[in-house]
């Protein structure tokens, strides 16, 4: 269990929760964990199984605390709120900023930049581990997303934006083929493809793409954000560009390091993908259960936030961003702080 930004995370199975005078009293094992007055909460975010009594659930509707519920692998599941609740307000506020050219773009530069540094950061890191040759490659590469990134802000539209995201990315994976130490002859680099992958780097970092994507959507409902209204992804009937835009951060930190680790450390073999009919390059369970395991395993690793300066699990962090972009939107932050990490 955390507690973050007037959040309480309840992350252990099994944990019970309950009304005591005008408090939220959490029990593990039926040893009083935490006791947190009402007021000072805003939501309360369940991963996996936990007990909320009923008296707790009503001083929860009548105080306008809202209690989510996300499946163990972090898929939501339903939020229960009063008939007061501040949803609407925020998604109104939300629509507003996603009609304002000048606030939409903001937002946008924003995530850009976050997703550049990001990108700049991963680099670095393998250069670190790279022979003298790649490592001059990398280098090279890092200070050429360097100099995109410093042009964001000189953008004036949102396809100037996304030309630099575009632009930027094709330095990147340049970069990828060196950041492979193990396995280069059986998981290849060719540039990136998709829809569908035609080799088994593409298709690991696809599905890796889907479970990040998966948990990034699961933030913005828990939070009550609008998915399909965005800032930097355009709006389409049916496509979630909000949960798009906070994906495009976490790309290079969460799903490009979760594919080439799951490689370099030779978790998963190139025996584990297999060419359909059409072409397209596919996982076989157990692979794609490994890849699982070691998504869900990531979760659980501890990260000191940069904005918050505390220490979290890497499962709550997206949570947090959706609940930081959210306080932006409600006027409680002047600027919305992409994560970045130190180091």
């Amino acid at each position: 269990m955390t507690l973050l930004l007037n959040t309480l995370y309840i992350t252990t199975p099994e944990t019970h929760l309950y009304k005591e005078n005008e408090t939220v009293v959490v029990k593990i094992n039926r040893e009083k964990r935490l006791q947190v007055p009402i007021h000072h909460l805003q939501a309360i975010v369940i991963l996996g199984t936990a007990y909320v009594s009923p008296d707790l659930s009503r001083m929860c509707l009548e105080r306008h605390v809202a209690i989510t519920f996300l499946s163990e692998r972090g898929r939501f599941l339903g939020r229960m709120e009063g008939p007061d609740a501040s949803g609407a307000w925020l998604r109104r506020n939300q629509m507003e900023a996603h009609l304002d050219e000048t606030r939409s773009l903001a937002i946008a530069k924003t995530l850009v930049k976050g997703k550049l540094a990001n990108q700049r950061h991963v680099v670095q890191r393998a250069a670190r581990e790279a022979n003298e040759e790649e490592a001059r490659e990398l280098t090279d590469i890092s200070a050429r997303i360097e100099m995109i990134q410093k042009q964001v802000d000189r953008m004036e539209t949102h396809d100037q934006v996304r030309g630099c995201e575009g632009e930027a990315a094709a330095r990147y994976f340049e970069g990828f083929p060196f950041m492979v130490r193990q396995q280069r002859g059986d998981f290849p680099w060719g540039g990136r493809n998709r829809r569908p992958p035609k080799d088994a780097m593409n298709a690991l970092l696809s599905f890796s793409y889907a479970l990040l994507m998966g948990d990034c959507l699961a933030a913005c409902q828990s939070v009550g954000l609008d998915p399909a209204l965005g800032f930097l992804h355009a709006f389409r009937p049916g496509r979630p560009a909000l949960a798009l835009d906070l994906m495009e951060s976490f790309r290079p930190l969460v799903a490009d390091r979760l594919a080439l680790g799951l490689v370099n450390n030779q978790q998963v073999r190139s025996k584990g993908f297999l060419v359909s009919e059409s072409g397209a390059v596919e996982m076989d369970e157990e692979t794609r259960k490994e890849v699982i395991t070691a998504h869900q395993t990531r979760k659980a690793q501890v990260i000191r936030h940069p904005f918050l300066n505390q220490e979290i699990p890497w499962g709550l962090v997206l949570q947090l961003e959706a609940r930081l972009l959210a306080r932006h939107l409600r006027g409680d932050l002047e600027a919305f702080p992409p994560f970045h990490p130190r180091g």
